[in-house]
């Protein structure tokens, strides 16, 4: 269970770290004026991997960039 607590925080901290919304993340003082997600992906194209250091409140964030080849990356619209 201990396990399980632990991942809940790192996830909570990761969500919190991303100052966007994007995708299934979104966050409110993140959003368009029409209420759509507002991305940064000047700050944020990237894989996050968080790594354990022995110390919870202290993991490592190790980042790996997104390259997108044959798709653009672009802020979507539901309306």
């Amino acid at each position: 269970m201990a396990d399980f607590l632990e991942l809940g925080e790192l996830i909570c901290r990761d969500a919190l770290h991303r100052e966007e919304s994007c995708g299934g993340h979104f966050r409110e003082e993140f959003q368009t004026p029409d209420g759509e997600a507002r991305r940064d992906d000047e700050r944020f194209a990237y894989v996050a991997a968080w790594e354990y250091t022995g110390d919870l409140g202290r993991p490592r964030l190790h980042k790996e960039p997104l390259d997108f080849e044959y798709v653009h990356l672009a802020q979507r619209s539901y309306k």
